[in-house]
């Protein structure tokens, strides 16, 4: 059985999606389109299964962005594989008349529906009194009264479900054929469509719904032609007859409590969370506690983490026999694994923020801020979205600008995103942060290496805000974005919403970063072992002349030899081959390395690191790769190889260089075309290497 949930934005429709399907859900597309489509299942107390789709947000079924374009395609083409067999309108108790215009829309389609009226919680605080009875009887369908927050109500939603007509029984809401004569029927005739408000849909929205044939398309045009029909002036007079309709109903089956003239609490709140002042001095408050608590509640568990993997590792050169397969286990794969496995607690912690301040809904008042500032740089509060979800990674939110009606305000947001520091690139800043930044304390609570990350991302934001900044005198486009929001009222964040949200979004940084992970750190153990026939050869034979066994003792001797014939490896001499064009970087051959993997994906750098200094490791050695990476030595200079310098040059580096071939690919389905990821590449990398030039020699 196929359930879909339709709702405005901000009715809790996601809540309820993800407590009538918990961790049994799944995040794929569309077919077709680049939307994000979540489906769950949900077990029925008929001892039936059912899908349920949770469909894009939307006020209206006349779509303003590709993700609404979706609600109309998917409820009136039988043919889609999303097609449901009822649908449930979430509709906000608090917020009636609005959201009812879209139930009427949905309700006139024929298919079989149900209400669920959430937020009655918040309802019945405001005083607004509700008769469900008697507004079930008025519009001929099943309403329940539910609050998907406390999960008031679920199990009879789930009984309403099991238990619906397959036939619509819902009452028309307003008379359509009056909207279009002659046209709807028509167009139901020539098309064989059964719903009149389906066939005037497809009179308003022919160009865009991928389901309709070019020749039925076009067919449609001539019809409209020949009827005279003029799609702004019928969307009035319907809209204009729908509120009229839902007027009535509320008329008779609401009362409300007559409003204070105080302001509620969440107007309140506003007066010094969105102040002009003092709301963002509030925001980079809080972005300073994230950070602190990246790395003050994160060492215990990180520790533990590392202290397993090399306890794993030294387990496993104590009861396998020497050879290829225990080192490609050891120093390859375990390595590897270790390298993103122990940046998990910080993936959650920072994850748990993110949805507590969406949860509470902070998160919009956010963006509502930032609309100012974006417009000086050709942006709108729009942009903002995207922006915030690349703290957490860029791919969904290039996905996400497609809410972004303005051509130029798109391509501008789409070209900055990938600026904004993403998790992938947390491993990489916490690793090299923790090695040359004190874990000490500043006026007895600040902490310096929280201090350094918070740094990293605000560079990041600054670089993206002037991007957008140049950007804007770079591309040419008449036309204006218009930035409307809605913000919901404050309430406490769904501890277990967040804690979903966190094992969801870690599930995903494992499955995804660990396949490639481990993928690479085989090619590059492969890589690192073996090299061009001759020159190994002869690395052996110079550490078993006597002459140089002589001159060091025996533990010396095995790390030389061990250093040059990671060397002479293939993953050497590519290293060595560009070595050249990063050492004004700070960085040496080994680094180069993880660079050229990094361009898999940027989290990639710390595994290859672990797999470099393993190979050079004896098993005498086993230490974490933060051990390993501050006893590196450069042989050219005799200091360390991570100083100060050359680590914030690298950090500069990755924080600027477009370093994951996912958000490539992203880029190119959004725009259709390989010019955009080739500038924004190619941008991206000169920014990345000059200011990474920069940092370091003004550092070291």
């Amino acid at each position: 059985m196929k359930v879909a949930l339709v709702g405005n934005p901000n009715t809790g429709k996601s809540t309820l999606f993800n407590v009538l399907t918990g961790l049994n859900q799944k995040v794929g597309n569309f077919p077709g389109v680049t939307v994000d489509k979540k489906t769950g299942v949900c077990k029925l107390p008929d001892n039936r299964v059912a899908q349920i789709i949770d469909l894009p947000g939307t006020y209206s079924l006349y779509p303003k962005s590709k993700d609404e374009t979706i609600v109309f395609e998917v409820l009136a083409d039988k043919q889609n594989s999303s097609f449901p067999d009822v649908v449930v309108v979430v509709v906000d108790g608090t917020n009636l008349k609005r959201n009812l215009l879209l139930y009427t829309q949905v309700a006139d389609l024929k298919i079989p529906v149900i209400i669920a009226l959430n937020m009655m919680d918040l309802a019945t605080k405001e005083g607004i009194d509700i008769d469900v009875d008697a507004m079930s009887e008025r519009l001929g369908v099943q309403i329940i009264p539910i609050s998907a927050r406390q999960g008031t109500n679920i199990n009879k939603l789930k009984e309403a479900i099991a238990f619906t007509s397959p036939q619509p029984l819902q009452k028309d809401t307003i008379n359509v054929s009056e909207l279009a004569p002659g046209l709807i029927e028509k167009i139901r005739e020539e098309l064989l469509v059964d719903s009149p408000y389906v066939a005037l849909q497809m009179a308003h929205q022919h160009e865009n719904l991928r389901f309709l044939a070019e020749d039925k398309s076009n067919r449609i045009e001539d019809l409209e032609k020949e009827f005279s029909f003029h799609s702004d002036t019928s969307k009035a007079t319907e809209t204009i007859a729908r509120y009229n309709f839902i007027n009535k109903v509320l008329a008779d089956t609401v009362t409300s409590a007559p409003k204070a003239d105080k302001k509620s609490a969440s107007h309140r709140i506003d007066h010094i969370l969105t102040h002009k002042v003092w709301g963002f001095l509030i925001f980079f408050l809080i972005l300073f506690v994230i950070f602190q608590a990246i790395f003050a509640w994160s060492e215990v568990p990180m520790a533990l983490i590392e202290g397993a993997f090399v306890w794993l590792t030294g387990l496993i050169h104590e009861h396998l026999p020497a050879g290829v397969l225990t080192d490609l286990l050891s120093d390859g794969i375990i390595a590897g694994l270790s390298g993103v496995l122990v940046f998990i607690p910080q993936i959650a912690i920072l994850f748990a923020f993110i949805s507590i301040l969406e949860d509470t809904g902070y998160m919009a008042r956010v963006t509502f801020m930032m609309d100012k500032v974006m417009r000086k740089v050709g942006l709108n509060g729009k942009s903002v979205v995207p922006m915030i979800g690349s703290l957490a990674c860029a791919v969904p939110s290039i996905m996400s600008t497609r809410n972004i009606e303005s051509w130029k305000d798109r391509m501008i947001t789409i070209m900055v995103v990938p600026l904004i520091s993403c998790s992938a690139r947390l491993p990489v800043y916490t690793v090299l942060i923790s090695l040359v930044v004190p874990d000490t304390m500043v006026a007895g609570f600040l902490n310096m290496q929280g201090i350094a990350l918070m740094g990293m991302y605000l560079i990041s934001v600054v670089a993206a805000i002037l991007a957008a900044l140049a950007f804007k005198y770079i591309l040419k486009a008449k036309e204006k974005g218009y930035f409307i929001m809605e913000l919901p009222v404050y309430r406490m964040p769904r501890w277990d919403n967040v804690l979903l949200t966190m094992y969801e979004k870690v599930k995903t940084f494992v499955l995804e970063a660990g396949k490639v992970i481990i993928a690479i750190s085989i090619v590059l153990w492969a890589l690192s072992n073996y090299g061009p026939p001759g020159k190994r050869a002869e690395v052996e034979r110079k550490y078993q002349s006597q002459e140089v066994v002589g001159q060091y003792s025996p533990e010396e001797l095995e790390l030389h030899k061990s250093s040059e014939l990671l060397e002479s490896s293939y993953a050497g001499v590519v290293g060595k081959f560009i070595e050249p064009a990063i050492v004004p970087l700070g960085y040496d051959w080994k680094i180069g390395i993880a660079l050229i993997t990094s361009f898999a994906a940027r989290e990639v750098f710390v595994g290859t690191m672990a797999t470099i200094y393993s190979v050079s490791d004896d098993e005498a050695h086993i230490s974490s790769v933060t051990d390993k990476m501050r006893n590196a030595i450069n042989p050219n200079t005799g200091l360390p190889v991570f100083t100060f310098a050359s680590s914030f040059s690298l950090m500069i580096f990755y924080a600027f260089a477009m370093q994951c071939i996912s958000t490539i690919a992203i880029v190119y389905r959004e725009t259709k075309s390989w010019k955009w990821p080739a500038i924004q590449f190619t941008y991206m990398t000169l920014l990345a290497y000059f200011a990474s030039l920069l940092v370091y020699n003004v550092l070291k």
